[in-house]
């Protein structure tokens, strides 16, 4: 994998959360260019990109990605470049450091996630095991 670089979070508006840099989920230049051109479509209009965690996959655990338009009060929300990332507590938990990058290879066009806390992944990346 080549490297990317990360920005760093801009500032959180009153209400948003951002957590201590440990537990910060950094998105990559290609993740936060994808995340704001999704965002133009008029069905992702004023939403944000939300990631969640939960039990599944063939290493037992999943990654979820939709746009969402609601921020509750036990979320994490990250900024970067006007990309607007929303992760629960709970997933956080299992994503903390992790970093979301947007690529584009024969498997086709997605949102990869290196996660530092995965002990395994499957080998097309939508799962893990902790």
């Amino acid at each position: 994998m080549s490297e990317t670089t990360t920005q760093s979070p801009d500032n959180a508006n009153p209400g948003e959360v951002n957590p201590a840099p440990e537990r910060r989920v950094t998105l990559s230049d290609n993740a936060v260019k994808r995340i704001l051109e999704l965002a133009q479509s008029p069905d992702h209009a004023g939403k944000n990109l939300r990631i969640t965690v939960s039990g599944g996959g063939c290493q037992g655990f999943s990654y979820g990605f939709s746009f969402d338009d609601e921020v509750k009060d036990e979320d994490s929300v990250f900024e970067y470049g006007g990309a607007k990332l929303v992760i629960d507590e709970m997933s956080l938990d299992m994503l903390a450091g992790s970093e979301v990058d947007f690529a584009q290879d024969l498997m086709g066009a997605y949102f990869k996630i290196t996660n530092p806390n995965a002990s395994s992944t499957c080998g097309c990346g939508t799962s893990f095991s902790v």
